[in-house]
């Protein structure tokens, strides 16, 4: 058997009374890709910032090549070649897309100054492989999250990498955006680089991975070929029970009135001439590849910032949306796609982030605030020690409960959901899938964004396609299908 590149011998980490690993042993062979998954807090990230030297492991020891590592530090990882991709990005906004990808390596001419044309060349070439080529001279401050997500991968693969920990990285991107990633992947394994790919979308582990290693609970649970876990087992190892049916079934369907209503909505350069409606317990699904524009529609409709033209109605009521107040007075709420930069206070307490939206309600009146936070953080099943803890300290799943539930304090009717389940576990978003239905089934109309298309083809009761900023088509339930939406998607006819 080939002896393991990466070789982790029963580590253990705690921070402060909490253990976060116990024991866990993980190995990574040359040229293979090993998926690492379970749910939000099982420790694969604590595990891989290990790996990578950012943290140092309580006991146990790391081997690279059969030889210890006693102090691993990040540099001497980058040396060894481990490149970690990390969920959370870190990128300098104010930088160009090249200057970030060679960020502290820049390629140096005479004089060792930098070779700007040969570093814009490379930069360019990179992302090409990755299926997007941007612009090497843009700002990152002016990307997506999804074409973020791209210029993080690019500079993991612009140094000569012998081993890449991907952590969520298709994340934010579009279906037709991870086939791609998934032939970058396919090109490494062939040069000899091993991947370890920890994720939340079970599918992609069958579409990658050579093996896969589950934690919990800060403990290895298994390890074994992707080709000998059936996904049902898979489940059960990583939420500690049988599996239960993905999406929640729909219900009746939705013969009122439009609650909200657009016509030619438009804003330069992000959307244009965006016309739809959406009843009252209905999940419009609104699907599109990364820069269809279907982002920022939402944030339009929400005034974050508002449209540029068009019309809005609420209620068969002409209304105009100039901000976020105006949204929220009218039952509007944005659940945002990145809920750490746009949707939470990271670090103010789990019940001010439930009660935002409806701090007036509350005025001077703080214990009826956390007596109702508590009650919801209940319902919802949000699981935190307490309510006056920082949001930060709580699970992504647990997190974006917080966001959901802020707006069914607020008592919103109409609910724009970009993105609801980016960077969740299994369980959790099992468990945000029966939220929405619920919402639907309580009369509220639901806009659903997605870049997972088995999750819009999943819940939505109709779909509407986007593409470069405009709308190519629309499909209900029973004719849409994966075929259907791509093609759309990519500009092409129903």
């Amino acid at each position: 058997m080939t002896p393991p590149l990466l070789e982790m011998r029963e580590i253990s980490k705690s921070f402060g009374g909490a253990r976060a690993l116990d024991g866990v042993s993980f190995e990574v062979l040359p040229g293979e890709v090993h998926a690492l998954v379970g749910e939000n807090g099982a420790g694969k990230s604590t595990l891989m910032n290990i790996a990578s030297g950012v943290l140092r492991p309580d006991a146990g020891r790391i081997l690279w090549e059969g030889r210890a590592l006693p102090d691993l530090d990040p540099r001497r990882a980058q040396q060894l070649g481990i490149a970690f991709v990390h969920q959370e990005l870190a990128l300098v906004p104010q930088l160009s897309v090249a200057e970030n990808i060679f960020l502290g390596r820049h390629p140096l001419a005479e004089l060792r100054l930098v070779d700007w044309p040969k570093m814009r060349e490379r930069a360019h070439q990179l992302l090409a492989e990755l299926g997007r080529p941007l612009e090497p001279d843009l700002p990152v401050g002016r990307l997506s999250v999804g074409e973020q997500q791209l210029v993080e991968i690019a500079r993991a693969l612009a140094f000569q990498a012998r081993l890449v920990i991907m952590d969520e990285p298709t994340a934010a991107l579009s279906e037709h955006e991870v086939s791609r990633l998934f032939q970058v992947i396919a090109r490494l394994r062939q040069r000899g680089v091993s991947v370890v790919y920890i994720t939340h979308r079970l599918r992609e582990i069958y579409q990658t991975a050579d093996r896969v290693t589950v934690l919990r609970d800060g403990r290895r649970v298994v390890s074994a070929p992707v080709s000998e876990m059936p996904p049902d087992l898979l489940i059960r190892h990583i939420v500690g029970r049988p599996a239960q049916e993905q999406f929640p079934p729909p219900g009746p369907p939705p013969s009122g009135p439009p609650v909200l209503r657009v016509r030619a909505l438009s804003s330069r350069k992000r959307f244009q001439d965006v016309s739809f409606h959406v009843r009252a317990g209905e999940i419009l699904g609104l699907a599109g590849l990364v820069g269809a524009g279907r982002t920022e529609l939402l944030e339009a409709l929400f005034g974050a910032p508002p449209a540029e033209a068009g019309q809005i109605w609420v209620d068969d009521r002409p209304v105009r949306i100039r901000c976020p107040l105006d949204a929220i007075r009218l039952g509007i709420a944005l659940v945002p796609d990145d809920r750490k930069s746009k949707g939470l206070i990271p670090g103010a307490p789990v019940f001010w982030n439930l009660v935002l939206p409806s701090y007036r309600r509350f005025l001077l009146r703080p214990s009826e605030e956390l007596a109702r936070s508590q009650a919801l953080m209940q319902e919802l099943r949000i699981r935190a020690p307490g309510a006056r803890l920082p949001v930060a300290s709580l699970s992504g799943g647990n997190q974006q409960k917080v966001v959901l539930a802020r707006w069914l304090l607020a008592q919103a009717r109409v609910f724009l959901m970009d993105e609801p389940t980016r960077g969740i576990d299994v369980g959790a978003k099992a468990e945000v899938y029966q939220l929405i239905r619920r919402l639907a089934a309580r009369g509220a109309a639901v806009v659903l964004v997605s870049s997972e298309l088995e999750e819009v083809l999943g819940l939505a009761d109709r779909i509407l396609v986007m593409h470069r900023g405009r709308v190519t088509g629309e499909l209900p339930r029973g004719e849409a299908t994966e075929e259907a939406v791509m093609r759309l998607a990519t500009g092409g006819a129903a």
